[in-house]
C-alpha cells in the first residue's frame, strides 16, 4: 500500500529526485547505482517530512560520485538571519554577561527522519567563557578551579555518538539577541576563525573542524576526540541543512512566550530553559562517518538552557513525529529538581508540558495549574497536567538501553550526566476540561515510536513521583503576561544579554 503523508506546507528548497510514480519507493540515481528507500506502512502523521526524499547509503572516501549525486539532489538554501524575524522567542540570544561567575550555556538542535526512523541530535555547550584559555596560577588563586571550554556532541542514527571538546573558548561566538552561535575547533591553514554568522562557502573556507548554527541554517564538521570509550561512536560527522521554523513557543501569529515565564529575564531560579523552535522543517544532509542521510522538510526542533549548572535531577520527553494527527503536532515535556537561591541548599520541583497542535499552543505550567509525573530510573515516563481549560496525559516507554550523554555539571564540567534514546514509544492525549475537572471532549489522541526521552542527574535509585504547583499570588506574578522583550525595546541599551 502506498504511504500517505501529511505535508505541513509546500517545499521551499529545489530538489531533483527521480521518482517511480507506480511505487512507494523513492529513487535516486548516481552514475553507478540507484538507491531505493522503501517507505513505511500507510501513515497519517503530524509534522511529517516530504515524501520526495529520504535516502541513506554508505559512502566511502572513494565513492565520490554517489556522494556528489546525493548532495546535488538535496539543495538546502542558505538565508542570512533577518532582523525581527517571525517566531523568534525570548531568550534566543547568548546570555553571557561578561562576569566571572560560574556560567554555562547549552543549545540543542534535532532533526528527525521519519522514513528512516532515525534522529540526529546536536548539542553544544560553552562553560565559563570569562576564561577563554586555561586558568593561570593567579586566576586559580582568585577564582578557584573552574571547568572551561566548548563541547559539541551528536546523538545520531542508531543512537551512535560523537563528541569533540576544547578546553579553550576563544574561538566561540554567540549573538547577543539572536539564536546564532558557532565555534572553530580547528581553523583552515592561514585562516582566521569566524566571529559571527558567515555564508556556508566562507565557513568551509575558514573552518576545518567546527560548527555554526542560526535559526535558518546549520552546518559543521567534527571529529571524535576519543574520550567516549563507554559508548559506540562514529569517527567523524559532517552536516549541512536549512530550516524553516513553523512553531516557536506560543500560538502561531502571536507574540512568542518565554518557556520559564518573564522572570527568566533575571538570573534567579537557575538554570533557565527556553524552547526556541518547537517545530520546523529542515532540508539537508548528515554524514556520520561513511553513512549518508538526505532529507527534505524533515521535522526539526531547538531549545537551550543557561545558568550556573544543570538541575540536580531531571527528565525530558520531546517529539515532532506522530501517527493519527489531522494537523501538525509538537510536544515538549520536562521536569527537574533545581536549587532555590539562598545560602542553604534548598531545592524545588519544576515541570511543564507544552503541546503545539494545528497552530494552537497548549501550555501546562505550575503557574496556570498542576503538573504531575511518575518517572522510572529508566524506561517509563508518565505526566498528567491540568491548566484549568484542558487536561493532558502522556506516557512514554522504551526497551532501548539508551546512550550516555554529557551535560555541564557544577562538579566536573562537561561530564557524563544523562541518558537518552530516540526510540521512545509515546502516547499523547489532550481533552477539554469540564467544570468539575473531569475529562470532556477528546481533541488530540496521537502516538509515536520516535520520541526522544531522557533522564539526567540523580540519584535515580527509585521511581520519581512528583507534583508541582504554586500559590495563587505567585501564580499571578509569574504568569502575568509581561513582555520583557517589548519593554526593553524602548531602552535597548539596558536589554539583558540573551533576551
Amino acid at each position: 500500500m502506498e504511504a500517505q503523508f501529511h505535508n505541513f506546507s509546500p517545499n521551499v528548497s529545489p530538489l531533483r529526485p527521480l521518482t517511480n510514480r507506480s511505487s512507494s519507493n523513492k529513487l535516486y540515481h548516481s552514475r553507478n547505482s540507484t538507491f531505493s528507500i522503501p517507505l513505511s506502512k500507510s501513515l497519517k502523521l503530524g509534522f511529517r517530512s516530504s515524501p520526495l526524499l529520504a535516502a541513506s547509503t554508505s559512502v566511502t572516501n572513494t565513492d565520490t560520485s554517489a556522494k556528489g549525486e546525493h548532495e546535488r539532489s538535496v539543495s538546502p538554501v542558505y538565508v542570512p538571519t533577518p532582523p525581527n524575524r517571525a517566531l523568534r522567542t525570548p531568550h534566543s540570544g547568548y546570555h553571557y554577561d561578561g562576569t566571572t561567575r560560574n556560567f554555562f550555556e547549552g543549545w540543542y538542535f534535532k532533526v528527525s527522519i521519519p522514513e528512516r526512523k532515525q534522529s540526529f541530535c546536536f548539542m553544544y555547550s560553552v562553560e565559563n567563557p570569562a576564561f577563554p584559555k586555561k586558568l593561570s596560577a593567579l586566576e586559580l588563586a582568585q577564582h578557584g578551579s573552574r571547568s572551561i571550554g566548548v563541547g559539541a556532541q551528536i546523538l545520531g542514527a542508531y543512537d551512535k555518538y560523537i563528541c569533540q571538546f576544547s578546553e579553550e573558548s576563544q574561538n566561540f561566538w554567540g549573538s547577543r539577541h539572536e539564536l546564532a552561535l558557532g565555534n572553530t575547533f580547528v581553523a583552515e591553514r592561514n585562516m582566521r576563525p569566524p566571529a559571527k554568522e558567515v555564508p556556508p562557502q566562507e565557513f568551509d573556507k575558514r573552518v576545518s573542524e567546527g560548527f555554526q548554527v542560526s535559526p535558518l541554517w546549520h552546518q559543521g564538521f567534527i571529529r571524535d576526540d576519543g574520550r567516549s570509550d563507554y559508548v559506540e561512536t562514529v569517527k567523524t560527522a559532517r552536516w549541512q541543512y536549512s530550516t524553516r521554523p513553523v512553531y516557536g513557543w506560543g500560538n502561531v501569529g502571536s507574540t512568542q512566550k518565554s518557556t520559564a515565564g518573564w522572570l527568566a529575564a533575571f538570573p534567579v531560579f537557575e538554570p533557565h530553559w527556553q524552547v526556541c523552535m518547537a517545530g520546523g522543517l529542515s532540508t539537508g544532509i548528515n554524514i556520520p562517518s561513511s553513512c549518508l542521510f538526505c532529507y527534505q522538510d524533515a521535522p526539526s526542533y531547538s531549545e537551550k538552557n543557561w545558568g550556573g549548572a544543570f538541575p540536580r535531577k531531571w527528565f525530558w520527553v520531546q517529539c515532532n513525529v506522530f501517527e493519527g494527527a489531522s494537523g501538525e503536532v509538537a510536544l515538549t515535556a520536562a521536569g527537574g529538581l533545581r536549587q532555590i537561591p539562598g545560602r542553604s541548599e534548598t531545592f524545588e520541583n519544576a515541570a511543564l508540558v507544552g503541546v503545539h497542535y494545528d497552530g494552537i499552543f497548549y501550555e501546562f505550567v505550575p503557574w496556570n495549574g498542576v503538573v504531575n509525573w511518575e518517572i522510572f530510573p529508566w524506561g517509563y515516563w508518565y505526566m498528567a497536567a491540568d491548566n484549568g481549560t484542558h487536561l493532558v496525559e502522556l506516557e512514554a516507554t522504551t526497551k532501548d538501553l539508551g546512550t550516555t550523554l554529557r551535560a555541564p555539571t557544577a562538579e566536573a564540567g562537561l561530564a557524563p550526566a544523562c541518558k537518552d534514546t530516540g526510540f521512545g514509544v509515546l502516547k499523547l492525549q489532550i481533552w477539554e476540561r469540564r467544570y468539575d475537572g473531569t475529562k470532556g471532549k477528546l481533541i488530540l489522541d496521537v502516538t509515536s515510536d520516535m520520541a526522544l526521552v531522557e533522564i539526567g542527574g540523580g540519584p535515580w535509585f527509585s521511581t520519581w513521583k512528583g507534583k508541582t504547583s504554586v500559590p495563587e499570588l505567585v501564580s499571578r506574578t509569574v504568569g502575568a503576561p509581561i513582555d520583557m522583550d517589548g519593554i526593553f525595546s524602548f531602552a535597548p541599551l539596558f536589554k539583558p544579554p540573551g533576551l
